[in-house]
């Protein structure tokens, strides 16, 4: 069996964007990816982010939030940002010689409305990130 691609998904708070992409990435790449995720200022997994998964038939709601700090010893093939470059944010740098990718998308933290509102927006940023990680893994095929 060939080596496993390892990849990282670095956000600010590890809550939502970056446990979607790894959870997905885990889903589409099957073996031939090891991947994880992690934020610069853990905090906590975002209920709607969960329920969004779990429509999907995915589940993340035993997940914990990672600090980025905590992989700083391990290797990467893909360190990938998933911040959204138009908020403000300040997407972490993670250092290192590794390949860095950067996807921008929306904060599903910063959603304002009900919940049932938060969760149309973030099923709309669930479906972004699906989909560029099925292209993406088409890549390596």
């Amino acid at each position: 069996m060939d080596k496993k691609i390892r990849v990282l998904f670095v956000c600010v708070h590890n809550s939502a964007r970056s446990q979607m992409a790894e959870a997905l990435l885990k889903f589409y790449g099957k073996e031939k990816f090891e991947v994880y995720s992690a934020g610069l200022e853990p905090g906590k997994l975002n209920p709607v982010v969960v329920d969004v998964m779990k429509d999907i038939g995915i589940d993340i709601s035993g997940n914990k939030t990672k600090s980025v700090k905590d992989f700083l010893d391990r290797q990467f093939d893909y360190v990938i940002t998933v911040c959204d470059e138009t908020s403000g944010q300040s997407c972490p740098v993670f250092p290192g010689n590794v390949k860095r990718l950067h996807w921008s998308f929306s904060d599903p933290s910063s959603f304002i409305g009900s919940y049932k509102e938060k969760k149309v927006m973030t099923k709309k940023v669930c479906d972004e990130i699906e989909e560029k990680i099925k292209n993406w893994v088409n890549e390596f095929r």
